[in-house]
């Protein structure tokens, strides 16, 4: 609560307090089919075709509901998040939505932008449809648009209040989308550093030399090193995203069986572990460094290998971060694989060609781009720092 509207106090209300129902209809036709809105739990009220790409309306949209800017609207399409439907307000221009939705407009009592930022939580919008349910039908989850107004809600009655609240949420939002724009824009500017630097299109300006051609298996070698004294009890696991992290704490529990580490590869700082487990980041499989500045295990079904003095180790990390060395393994990869796991020979593995610069080359290629991922890392931290102040606020807020 702001000090200025300390007075005003916070009673319960029915949400029919705030909102009424409307039965405004496109029989005239103002609104043809790329004018359909759909209700998105993510996206909230956005134009069909804009979000699903093509319009789903039937010949004729005379019998839609109307929806203008600011007014409420209903859906009892269940999701898996929210099994009794959603709760969304139209910030955006008019539009007609099918005949499933529910379409309420605010009272005079009402700034209904509120209404979006008190149903955001989906823990709050079920807890608030729940006791709403049509109890009568068999197996019924769902909410009768007449009854959606029937529950209580708190929310502030001064509509000064209610603006101010938006307005300071919206600045979060506003904060929000800016970083996360600010990360989609890293990733594509480290999109292009791991093609054009690698491909020798972009150099900097003191080289000129032509990198050298050389096989992985000349320049790696193969981690041959079994856990069989049973000196080391923690497994590691090579996640595409995440790189190579401890397992039990990246899958909450622990895969691997004690009793049988001693059959698994020692994974030191700075050895390469590739994961033949394919994903949309990692086509292939991913390659990752250990950077956990501590020794563990890898399971024998994973390739683990070292860097040998011709390769600057982060040099090594960021080619296999690239997609260059992807057409080779698609090209020699076995047939007939897994279709969660990508098939190639150890062997075959090793003959993968790499292109070398000098060293001094390769380290300062492999410094640009840690400093690029360090100073992503630090903007998806203040990214997750700015929603949990919102959750927070939504939390303190909306009780």
């Amino acid at each position: 609560m702001f000090l200025e509207f300390a007075w005003n106090a916070w009673e319960k209300r029915k949400l029919s307090y705030f909102l009424h129902v409307t039965e405004m209809k496109n029989k005239s036709e103002i609104f043809s089919k790329k004018d359909v809105l759909s209700v998105s739990g993510e996206f909230g009220i956005v134009n069909q075709i804009e979000l699903q790409g093509r319009s789903f309306a039937g010949a004729s949209v005379k019998n839609y509901g109307v929806v203008e800017p600011g007014d409420v609207v209903y859906t009892k399409s269940p999701l898996k998040k929210n099994p009794f439907g959603i709760v969304k307000v139209n910030r955006n221009k008019a539009g007609i939505v099918s005949t499933l939705y529910a379409i309420y407009k605010p009272q005079t009592t009402l700034y209904s932008p509120i209404i979006d930022y008190y149903f955001q939580s989906d823990c709050r919008v079920n807890n608030y449809l729940r006791p709403l349910v049509n109890k009568g039908a068999k197996n019924d989850m769902k909410v009768r648009n007449v009854d959606v107004l029937k529950g209580n809600v708190a929310l502030p009655s001064e509509k000064d209040e209610q603006r101010t609240i938006v307005g300071l949420l919206s600045k979060l939002d506003n904060l929000i989308a800016a970083t996360q724009d600010k990360i989609d824009a890293f990733e594509q500017i480290k999109k292009a550093f791991l093609q054009h630097l690698f491909d020798q299109s972009w150099r900097f300006g003191e080289y000129s030399e032509l990198w050298t051609s050389h096989l992985l298996g000349e320049i790696t070698s193969k981690v041959t090193e079994k856990n069989t004294e049973n000196l080391y009890h923690e497994t590691f696991t090579n996640s595409a995203k995440y790189g190579i992290v401890e397992q039990q704490s990246f899958f909450d529990k622990l895969i691997s069986n004690e009793a049988n580490l001693t059959n698994y590869y020692v994974v030191r700082e700075n050895d390469f572990v590739y994961n033949p487990r394919i994903s949309n980041l990692a086509p292939v499989g991913p390659v990752r460094r250990n950077k956990l500045n501590r020794t563990g295990v890898m399971s024998p079904l994973y390739y683990v290998f070292k860097a040998t003095n011709a390769a600057y180790p982060m040099f090594l990390e960021y080619f296999f971060k690239g997609e260059s060395w992807y057409r080779f393994m698609y090209l020699n990869g076995d047939t007939g694989a897994r279709s969660d796991r990508f098939a190639i020979k150890d062997k075959v593995f090793e003959q993968m060609p790499v292109k070398l610069p000098e060293e001094s080359e390769q380290k300062k290629i492999g410094a640009l781009l840690q400093n690029l991922e360090t100073v992503m890392n630090q903007t998806q931290e203040r990214l997750q720092k700015i929603r949990t102040i919102k959750d927070s606020l939504l939390k303190s807020l909306f009780v």
